[in-house]
């Protein structure tokens, strides 16, 4: 139940996500809802690749493919003063998608008894892959890569669960809350790993 729960949030927020990117990269009504689905199972399908899980999993989500054409169909026809708000809900947004789709990526690594490296990276891709391929189509920077913290909050759901330091299902929506919470203070407060420069003369 929990397992379903991460993924509906997660497919939803980022589904919105990619919508908006296509829409304020102004791009067609077909280029919006790719950019969305994208964006919503990019993640996880870059993660079933490397974990080892057959990329026809995908399409076996049926449901989660309706709901995202749904959540994006809903966005396109929201008045455009509300979308005019993206910079203040849209990073909002992507932390729900990044912590949702996290602990259920490191849930699914560790159902298939992975060790704890894979775990990790499981919930670093499933959290954060499909944003890169996102930014990458929309031609910017991934969030991933920047200063700002980011894939850190996916990195620790990964550890909390692949060392089995929760696990219920009521401990894995603290989970859920707490990682939203870090990574909205993290952007809220620009909080941001060391940098190392190089400058070529």
């Amino acid at each position: 139940m929990t397992w379903d729960i991460l993924s509906m949030i997660g497919t939803i927020a980022f589904a919105i996500s990619g919508a908006i990117v296509a829409m304020e990269e102004e791009y067609d009504i077909l280029g919006i809802y790719i950019l969305g689905i994208v964006t919503a199972f990019g993640g996880g399908a870059i993660r079933n690749l490397l974990i080892g899980v057959p990329i026809s999993a995908l399409w076996e989500q049926g449901l989660f493919f309706q709901i995202a054409l749904l959540s994006i169909t809903a966005i396109m026809i929201f008045p455009n003063r509300l979308l005019k708000h993206w910079d203040r809900w849209g990073n909002f947004t992507d932390a729900i998608g990044l912590s949702a789709f996290a602990i259920q990526g490191a849930l699914y690594a560790t159902g298939m008894n992975h060790p704890l490296s894979a775990v990790i990276v499981a919930a670093v891709l499933t959290g954060s892959g499909g944003g890169i391929v996102r930014d990458l189509l929309a031609q910017r920077k991934p969030l991933v890569l920047r200063s700002e913290i980011y894939a850190v909050w996916a990195i620790i759901c990964g550890l909390v669960i692949g060392l089995d330091l929760l696990s219920s299902a009521w401990e894995l929506i603290l989970l859920f809350v707490i990682i939203t919470a870090f990574r909205v203070l993290s952007y809220t407060y620009k909080w941001r790993l060391p940098t190392k420069g190089l400058k070529m003369r």
